[in-house]
């Protein structure tokens, strides 16, 4: 049986921020209102496009594994805030990392994104069909945020994070997981002034994005929960198997939640909401890159994830990590430089949603 070995890892993270203290100036809120309810203590704004940050991810990730873009087969995308529909965002991906010919593809399934990407690719190595994937979540959510709605203008912000996989004999890489789909609830989380369903002809206005907290948090928890558990019977895990625990970012309260039905100590749970806020499907690409370079991940960690998004998507996955936690190679190119600060970045979108 072949296995899909993660041998890479990379992240692009924006340079400009929005501190909470900043956002108090533009809606009814402060410090102490967005900390304690969620955790989240700042984000980023990115001043480049989706498939730039996704670009820059898989570059970062390529270096780490060794690999050159002509390596790989499938470049997948998960993404809720492409750059463009048609085509694909993916395509854009692949051309900017030199992955000739390689296929590629968008998946949306929001914030359970790159745990479905993940699944996808892993399905298509063990079943022969390629050898080499790069499985990229990239998001700009602060270009739905309606800078006039409280709740859901304190959530998000911007990334991206990516993983390179490889066919191995070596039993390590995704080797249980669970995603499904509540769809009779996903009224609660959605925006609904954006896609075909809208009038070609009527300008939409600023993004109406419908976020229902108390009905979220419950679901999250609940859902991440029971996938989590449909994971450890899969691999034949218990909770004191479990080495770290990535998780979506989208509220500190819920991966409290979550850590406590999972009964893991605190010093095994990956945590960066405080810095980045919600960056949809990007989040726990970004946090197991970090995870491993703060050295929470260690050779042969057995790693649990979990996440919830607008559909009602959930996954849970059980990975298991090789030995090697460093990277072959460091990428020598950067984000473009940014010459704008983040509430400079999010100017004429916040005049457009006050007037």
């Amino acid at each position: 049986m072949k296995y899909a070995k993660i041998t890479g890892w990379g992240k692009a993270i924006p340079p400009a921020s929005i501190s909470n203290d900043e956002l108090s100036n533009i809606v009814d809120t402060n410090d102490e209102w967005i900390s304690t309810r969620t955790g989240i203590k700042s984000r980023r704004v990115s001043h480049v496009s989706t498939a730039e940050l996704a670009t820059y991810a898989s570059k970062q990730a390529l270096a780490c594994a060794g690999l050159k873009g002509t390596d790989i087969d499938l470049v997948l995308l998960a993404t809720c805030t492409p750059s463009t529909m048609v085509a694909n965002t993916a395509s854009l991906v692949q051309k900017n990392i030199g992955a000739i010919g390689a296929a590629a593809c968008d998946t949306n399934a929001a914030c359970s994104g790159f745990l479905y990407a993940l699944q996808n690719a892993t399905a298509q190595i063990q079943a022969g069909m390629i050898k080499r994937a790069v499985v990229v979540a990239a998001e700009r959510m602060t270009w739905y945020v309606n800078w006039a709605k409280r709740d859901s203008a304190v959530l998000f912000g911007d990334g991206a994070g990516a993983v390179i996989l490889e066919a191995s004999d070596e039993p390590c890489g995704l080797l249980g997981t669970k995603t499904g789909c509540d769809s009779e609830d996903r009224g609660i989380l959605h925006i609904s002034n954006y896609g075909t369903d809208l009038s070609r002809y009527e300008p939409a206005g600023p993004s109406d994005l419908a976020f229902e907290g108390r009905e979220i948090f419950k679901r999250a928890v609940t859902g991440m929960s029971v996938a989590c558990d449909d994971v450890l019977a899969q691999a034949n895990l218990s909770l004191s198997d479990i080495d770290v625990l990535v998780p979506h970012q989208a509220n500190l309260r819920i991966i409290q939640a979550i850590q406590k039905k999972l009964d893991i100590a605190d010093d095994k749970v990956m945590v960066n909401i405080d810095k980045y806020g919600n960056t949809s499907a990007a989040t726990i690409a970004i946090a197991l890159c970090e995870a491993v370079e703060q050295g929470l991940i260690k050779p042969h960690a057995n790693i649990m994830s979990a996440a919830f998004g607008a559909g009602l998507t959930w996954a849970a996955s059980y990975i298991k990590w090789g030995e090697r936690v460093t990277p072959v190679a460091q990428c020598e190119e950067t984000l473009p430089a940014c010459e704008q600060t983040g509430m400079e970045l999010i100017a004429s979108a916040v005049k457009a949603c006050q007037q």
